[in-house]
């Protein structure tokens, strides 16, 4: 059987013009299946895949928060953190308007639109992350600090278990 070829997104476009090393890791998407499903097909630590959520404020300004993916996001915390008074999910239609990403293909790398990006702050303290690169069934396994270098994101400490 034929090695299936990476696929090339504005997500690889721009890890490749910021000169990013990084590692591609297709897997087959499971619709609904989140990152427990990319850590089992992958064999690699679910704390380590990373989320890419879309979110808005309340004056519908879409931010991007990073997560790992066996945790969740308290918005009322995010609010408190980057001073807004409240914080919620975007929509899929809307977060694809945003990123021109599908869901479960929603990369922070090569997005549409330029948005805030927050990190959750335990991320960064990881060897290696793996996450969307902007395909369904597609993760890139990079090392935090580039990601902190390429995407420049405030971080964060807003994980719920």
């Amino acid at each position: 059987m034929a090695k299936e070829k990476s696929p090339v997104t504005p997500a690889v476009r721009m890890l490749r013009a910021e000169k990013v090393v990084f590692s591609d890791h297709l897997y087959p998407y499971q619709e609904k299946g989140g990152t427990a499903v990319s850590s089992r097909e992958l064999g690699v630590d679910e704390h380590a895949v990373i989320k890419t959520l879309v979110m808005e404020d309340e004056n519908r300004q879409p931010l991007i928060v990073l997560m790992h993916g066996d945790r969740q996001v308290s918005t009322k915390e995010l609010a408190r953190s980057i001073g807004v008074r409240q914080v919620t999910p975007c929509t899929p239609e809307t977060a694809q308007k945003h990123t021109g990403y599908l869901v479960g293909g929603t990369s922070p790398f090569g997005t549409r639109r330029q948005m805030p990006v927050y990190i959750e702050e335990g991320i960064v303290a990881l060897p290696k992350i793996y996450i969307n690169g902007g395909k369904r069934g597609y993760l890139v396994g990079i090392e935090p600090a580039e990601l902190m270098r390429v995407l420049k994101p405030t971080t964060v400490s807003v994980a719920l278990r």
